[in-house]
């Protein structure tokens, strides 16, 4: 081979793997940092980057939302109880200059101060408001962790609570605890019904009753104002005969002597009942007295008919 002819292939091999080695690809929702001989230059974003081979270098940073594990661990709370709680912590990189040289391992110093910050937050509670309160919690966490990591160049975005599990004879103790309050909770339940029921009852019978009253009362009511108005009619029948007696008598201008016949007559009918005494009016001494003229004319006529 020609020695000219191997030099420039020579230097096309070597200019190929210097442009291979050059060449980066960064990807979308990637950040590149630029190192120069060990140290940063500046940020890249996504896309086809160059750097010098052999003296620069290209460090990607993946800047989308992560997710952290936290390991089961044991945990006392305030009441002396321990329970075994594990977690997930949710982290999105905001600045990938402190992430990638202000902390050797992110996951591992999350975890540890999840942990830490996990058993501090549950050690301040009872157990009953830690297996209640996980909202709480969660929110109390990510606080702490979202200030704590906030140098790594990182934003805690959530935590949740993955299991808080207490001892199998506090779990069974809480079991019995929450059965005896059901039970509690249908007895006063059906006593409520009953009640209920009972004054449901109570308040239909009471209205029957004002309602069977008030029917009686509006009937005795009819009833009376029927009677009443039979009475008047009756009243004003006899009035009116009475007053066509009186015109009849009026009218027909009797004699005291055919007044008296007559009231003798109506003595005698009053007479005829089953009364032992009969009390003559003070105007009968007037009738009698027309009934002896009458006697008296009568007897006259008899003599001087002899």
């Amino acid at each position: 081979m020609d020695p000219v002819a191997g030099f420039f292939l020579l230097v096309i091999v070597l200019l190929v793997v210097f442009a291979a080695r050059g060449i980066r690809m960064v990807q979308q929702a990637e950040q590149g940092l630029v190192e120069q001989f060990g140290r940063y230059q500046k940020t890249v974003g996504p896309g086809l980057r160059f750097i010098v081979p052999f003296i620069q270098n290209l460090q990607r940073v993946d800047m989308r939302e992560q997710v952290v594990d936290v390991p089961p661990q044991e945990v006392i709370t305030r009441d002396n109880v321990g329970v075994t709680v594990d977690a997930v912590v949710y982290y999105q990189a905001t600045d990938p200059v402190k992430l990638k040289y202000n902390v050797a391992n992110f996951i591992l110093a999350a975890t540890k101060l999840a942990q830490t910050n996990l058993r501090n937050v549950i050690g301040d509670m009872d157990l009953d408001d830690a297996l209640t309160s996980r909202d709480t919690i969660n929110t109390e966490l990510r606080n702490i962790l979202d200030v704590a990591t906030d140098v790594w160049g990182t934003r805690v975005v959530r935590v949740e609570i993955q299991r808080i599990d207490p001892p199998a004879d506090v779990t069974d103790a809480m079991h019995r605890q929450m059965k005896a309050e059901r039970d509690r909770r249908a007895q006063i339940t059906e006593a409520e019904g009953t009640k209920s029921a009972a004054i449901l009852k109570a308040e239909g019978v009471r209205e029957s009753q004002v309602l069977e009253a008030n029917g009686r009362a509006e009937a005795i009511r009819q009833l009376a104002e029927a009677e009443a108005f039979q009475l008047v009619t009756l009243a004003e029948g006899e009035a009116q005969s009475i007053e066509r007696v009186f015109r009849a008598i009026h009218d027909g201008n009797p004699t005291p002597d055919l007044l008296a016949i007559k009231y003798l007559e109506t003595l005698g009918t009053v007479a005829n009942g089953q009364a032992t005494k009969i009390f003559m009016p003070l105007e009968t001494s007037g009738a009698l007295a027309s009934l002896g003229a009458l006697g008296e004319v009568f007897n006259t006529a008899t003599a001087e008919g002899k």
